[in-house]
């Protein structure tokens, strides 16, 4: 354990609370962080308290070094600002302790990292990360596993992670982090929030034992993800592979539109996800639509049926769907069909954008049921 404050009676104040505890080994205390950071390699402790105002490098840049050179070690920050500390670092995102320090509350902290120390040794790694799923929502996929979604600390450190994939592996600077994620924070509570979550990140990750990892350069981070494959960007290969739609590569054109499986991020509301987002939708719709053109051209009316309904799910406000739908539903005779088409894309536009249907799907709906 290390003690860092640059005040020398609060490092004595705890280095006197600490002393008596059964299995704690004070390694040093340090009153410049730099110096810490220098030893920090010898002693490798399993936590470090430290206190987050400091005049020449704060516990939070302090924090993040800490971290970079030593992932595994614990940081339990010292502060004397109840309302700083909550906002910072989201109460159960990190653990803190107010100035004075209470013996009680010291203890308490101890037991949370001892159970932490022991639910990590007890456990074994998930396995080798293979892809990264970000159609309808972030995912990872372990071999030998089903995807499945990372249980996060907080929203932002998901959101955080996410982007770091949407940018795949270019370097972020912080300051664009900031801008970003906290544009209505004051910079320096901002820096702390950032700092705070890539800490939670990286714990998270370690904690999956995937192997997958955050690296600090150039004023900012990049996500370690040269050999791991990301769902999107193996999709948009196969398209460009594709052969033309044929009766010998109609499968494999299907197959292809059933792995869209949502759009880009699609349970979240990411605004900076949406240019790509709405990209992806329309190459997968422009593609959805020649292979059903050609399904219905060829008389696989039902197949072409299936599709369209698919595209309505992903583009439900596009009359043309509605309209095809009801002329498929005409050819195999479902009447029903038919007009619960058009009835839908009345009410769609009615309370989606108080309109009316094109003039030529009225005119088109009102000869089918003149002649019926």
């Amino acid at each position: 354990m290390l003690l860092i404050d640059d005040e020398r009676l609060s490092l004595q104040f705890m280095e006197k609370m600490l002393q008596d505890v059964e299995g704690l080994q004070l390694m040093g205390k340090y009153q410049d962080p730099r110096q810490a950071l220098d030893d920090l390699p010898r002693f490798k402790p399993d936590v470090v308290f430290l206190d987050v105002e400091m005049p020449e490098m704060d516990g939070i840049e302090a924090a993040e070094e800490i971290l970079r050179r030593s992932p595994d070690t614990d940081i339990v920050f010292v502060t004397a600002y109840e309302e700083y500390a909550v906002k910072a670092f989201e109460l159960n995102a990190l653990d803190y302790v107010l100035k004075p320090v209470q013996r009680e509350r010291m203890l308490k902290t101890l037991m949370r990292i001892k159970k932490e120390k022991e639910t990590s040794k007890n456990s074994t790694a998930s396995g080798k990360l293979q892809r990264i799923h970000c159609f309808q929502s972030l995912k990872i996929e372990v071999s030998g596993r089903s995807p499945e979604t990372i249980r996060w600390r907080t929203s932002k450190a998901q959101e955080l992670f996410s982007y770091l994939v949407h940018r795949r592996g270019q370097p972020v600077r912080k300051d664009y982090l900031l801008e970003l994620l906290w544009a209505d924070v004051e910079w320096k509570k901002g820096y702390s929030q950032l700092y705070t979550t890539v800490y939670q990140i990286r714990k998270t990750l370690d904690q999956l034992g995937i192997g997958l990892k955050i690296i600090n350069c150039e004023n900012g981070y990049r996500l370690d993800i040269s050999e791991i494959g990301i769902d999107v960007d193996e999709w948009e290969s196969s398209m460009r592979r594709l052969p033309p739609i044929a009766s010998k590569s109609l499968d494999e054109h299907l197959a292809l539109i059933e792995r869209y499986r949502g759009d880009y991020f699609a349970d979240y509301d990411y605004l900076w996800a949406e240019s790509e987002r709405q990209r992806l939708r329309t190459d997968w719709y422009n593609h959805a639509e020649k292979v059903g053109n050609y399904l219905a051209a060829n008389g696989e009316h039902t197949r072409a049926i299936a599709l369209y309904l698919r595209m309505q799910q992903i583009q439900p406000h596009l009359e043309e769907i509605y309209f095809r739908l009801m002329k498929l539903f005409d050819t195999i005779g479902d009447r029903e069909a038919v007009e619960g088409q058009y009835n839908r894309l009345t009410a769609m536009l009615r309370d989606e954008f108080d309109l009316v249907p094109r003039a030529d799907i009225r005119e088109w709906f009102s000869q089918w049921m003149s002649i019926r």
